[in-house]
């Protein structure tokens, strides 16, 4: 922790031009601007969720809705404004390859759980996160209709808040009779086969990056992800869920880093609150 708060003293990054001056601002200032933006891009997320939308299709056949890019153009448009010396690798933005030779990379995903968002099930997010040479520092994540707010930031511990309130989150302590997150979308063969070869009853889904987040809040254990993801799909999820003190690695146990070359998460991952349910 020493060594990333030392890291932020000499970033430029985490300071603000202002009239030729360089004024610092530390990860918890950072985050209360993340937190913000979450709450505005919900706010835009909002007005279109509560009428008609037309849906159009990426090459890879996601859906992608106008409201994808007004709320990706409203964070960056601001994150680029407040923070002008940080990259940023944002879903819906051209990709700039200069971003690799910053050590310091906002990670934005404006609408997370896009299908969720078509079904209209309230089941997306707002993601949006911040790291540093390759790891998450912070993270915040939104779920626009209920109105909830997950964060961290390194060192800092995971917290979750509604309506004014704000409480500390853990992962659970359970190592029996474990719960299981399934993605509401995103089911495979392989997943399936994990839950009956290791006769876990207690299935739960849910859409988009809300899965990390309840293991965050001890309210599930484990989720196994086999499918490719995004970088913009996990940072903020990763850092929130270590924060929460669990496990975030990729399916080979190695350590998810990111503001890299290639931006598609291939090895897929797994989110477990205690190493013993590690799922065979």
């Amino acid at each position: 922790m020493l060594y990333i708060l030392y890291a932020c003293r000499n970033c430029q990054c985490l300071n603000k031009k202002k009239r030729g001056t360089m004024k610092f601002q530390d990860l918890e200032k950072v985050l209360e601007t993340a937190k913000e933006l979450a709450k505005g891009a919900g706010r835009i997320i909002l007005e279109v969720y509560n009428r008609d939308f037309s849906v159009d299709y990426k090459d890879d056949r996601s859906p992608i809705t106008e409201v994808d890019r007004k709320a990706n153009d409203y964070i960056v448009k601001n994150l680029k404004s407040k923070y002008p010396e940080c990259a940023i690798l944002a879903e819906e933005s051209k990709d700039d390859p200069e971003r690799l030779g910053n050590d310091w990379c906002f990670i934005i995903d404006p609408l997370d759980g896009t299908k969720e968002f078509v079904k209209k099930n309230g089941e997306f997010t707002v993601n949006i996160a911040l790291c540093f040479q390759g790891r998450p520092v912070l993270g915040v994540i939104g779920i626009p209709v209920t109105g909830e707010l997950y964060y961290a930031v390194k060192g800092k511990g995971a917290y979750y808040e509604k309506d004014g309130h704000i409480e500390k989150i853990h992962v659970s302590s359970r190592t029996s009779d474990i719960r299981l997150m399934m993605s509401r979308s995103h089911k495979s063969d392989k997943l399936l086969e994990l839950i009956e070869r290791n006769g876990i009853k207690n299935v739960k889904s849910a859409g988009s990056a809300i899965k990390g987040c309840l293991i965050a809040r001890g309210e599930a254990e484990v989720y196994y992800r086999f499918g490719h993801t995004m970088e913009w799909d996990t940072a903020a999820m990763h850092c929130i869920v270590e924060e929460a003190g669990g496990i975030f690695r990729q399916m080979d146990d190695s350590e998810m880093t990111y503001n890299r070359v290639n931006n598609l998460n291939e090895k897929g991952f797994y989110i477990l609150n205690h190493p013993a349910n590690k799922l065979t």
